[in-house]
């Protein structure tokens, strides 16, 4: 269980809510960092716009991405 409890989707701003309703329909919930992060929803948007920049670049190989967050998630004993 989490240290830090992540906030109810309904309880986000606009803006984090759309993201996290985006990320629960693509995968069938919010991945398990962001409801978290969005408590500050100023970090919130400080993390995906971080996320989105390295995805973004062209500079870390697609493939690169997918396999580290395959091993972090593997680390982590989450289901990817």
């Amino acid at each position: 269980m989490a240290r830090i409890q992540g906030i109810a989707v309904e309880h986000t701003e606009d803006r984090v809510r759309r993201d996290l309703e985006g990320q629960a329909k693509r995968w069938g919930a919010p991945l398990a960092p962001y409801p978290i992060y969005a408590r500050n929803p100023g970090l919130y948007v400080a993390v995906r716009g971080m996320w989105k920049a390295i995805g973004s670049s062209g500079k870390v190989d697609p493939a690169l991405i997918a396999l580290s967050n395959r091993r972090v998630a593997a680390l982590n004993g989450c289901v990817f």
